[in-house]
């Protein structure tokens, strides 16, 4: 039997009797379970008496055991019963005495209750995307240094150059003087095909620690092609103005996807900003958990180790800050997810079975993988909740709609 003793926001303090027979029946499972992975002296394994298993284990420790059984056993069943929804719990008193049930009393942090805002007189601040003639001039220019040849130059390196070197071990490679690091760019700059140069080598306090000989084989530059009919049937445009057509309607398709991005990301900031709820701690410590995990992987790519990362930021003061921004950033994205579900929960959007198909597709394509083994990954759990994320984001874009 259960049932709930207080309510207090998200937070829940419930009861939980357990009955003496269910209580005697889960003892003599806990002891047969036991009995048949526990070795005592003069018997078989699994074959020693019951009563012996018990006096050699003790019947303190085996009532403990107990204890947390019964709670593993019962507990889903109280919150089914008593209709909660916990993301996290504590026993905070049990008692169990001979021949009696077994009761407990446990906190529960449960799901919590949501109340959206007016979102239907919300005024999204969202200036309408603007393609000018500065913009398309600009494309046009990073096509010509997409489609730019490095050709070599009889003159000095200068900044935007690339050189060809050989060190004194042999080594060949390029150096992007754009790129270069400023000492290795410095000793490089103004040097021509032939010369020799001793480039420095830092250490990471940025001192001199040795130099290394290094001859300029080759000076190379980039040499732009022509904006002209030539270059726009290369890339497969009937005539120059086509060409520019063409990259005129490309960047008024990126404004519109930017334009609504931009229209969603500020919708669903105002809408968890309005958000009326009491989040619990475990909430906001999990959703913690999961960006420091993110950060490692980006991290460990890196080669840094997210300890060695918090350490430095700890020596330099910044930790606090660090910390400060996590909460805070843990908080949004939460508050985002709660009012995501309840939104879907108000407008409660259709899927089809097309719309789900061709998200799945997507999803697969993003991932890399077919649609049968992104099915075979995610299992039943992971699919619902892909399919979930889809209903939520038709519920908000039906409520972009109706703001307009």
């Amino acid at each position: 039997m259960a049932e709930i003793l207080e309510r207090s926001g998200y937070l829940v303090k419930v009861r939980v009797e357990v009955p003496a027979d269910r209580v005697k029946a889960s003892y003599e499972a806990l002891l047969k379970d036991l009995a048949s992975r526990v070795r005592v002296p003069g018997f078989r394994p699994g074959k020693a008496p019951l009563k012996v298993v018990e006096a050699r284990l003790g019947r303190e420790a085996l009532l403990q055991d107990l204890k947390e059984r019964l709670v593993e056993e019962t507990y889903p069943e109280a919150v089914r019963e008593l209709g909660l929804s916990p993301v996290a719990a504590r026993v905070v008193e049990q008692d169990l005495k001979e021949g009696e049930g077994f009761r407990y009393v446990a906190e529960v942090e449960n799901y919590p209750e949501v109340r959206l805002p007016d979102w239907r007189s919300f005024a999204l601040e969202v200036s309408p995307p603007e393609v000018t003639e500065e913009m398309v001039e600009k494309a046009l220019e990073e096509l010509r240094q997409r489609y730019a040849e490095l050709v070599p130059v009889e003159r000095e390196a200068q900044e935007k150059d690339h050189l060809f070197v050989r060190t004194e071990e042999g080594a060949e490679f390029p150096i992007d003087l754009a790129r270069a690091l400023p000492h290795v760019r410095e000793a490089l700059l103004g040097k021509k095909a032939g010369d020799v140069v001793m480039v420095p080598v830092l250490n990471e306090k940025g001192e001199k620690v040795r130099e290394v000989r290094t001859e300029i084989l080759e000076v190379k530059t980039l040499k732009l092609p022509e904006l002209d009919e030539e270059f726009a049937k290369t890339l497969e445009a009937e005539s120059l103005e086509d060409l520019k057509n063409r990259v005129r309607e490309s960047l008024k398709r990126q404004a519109e996807r930017a334009y609504e991005e931009a229209r969603e990301r500020a919708f669903l900031e105002k809408l968890a900003e309005g958000l009326e709820v009491e989040i619990p701690p475990s909430m906001l410590r999990a959703e913690e958990r999961h960006l420091l995990e993110h950060l490692a992987e980006d991290l460990y790519r890196q080669g840094i180790s997210l300890e060695a990362y918090l350490e430095a930021l700890k020596e330099k003061g910044e930790l606090e800050k660090f910390q400060e921004d996590l909460r805070k950033e843990a908080e949004k994205r939460v508050r985002i997810a709660l009012a995501r579900e309840k939104l879907a929960e108000e407008l409660n959007p259709e899927v089809s079975e097309e719309e789900w198909q061709a998200y799945l597709q997507a999803a697969a394509r993003a991932y890399g993988v077919s649609v049968q083994d992104l099915r075979r990954q995610l299992g039943e759990e992971g699919l619902a909740r892909l399919k979930e994320r889809l209903r939520q984001d038709k519920a908000v874009q039906e409520a972009l709609k109706v703001l307009g």
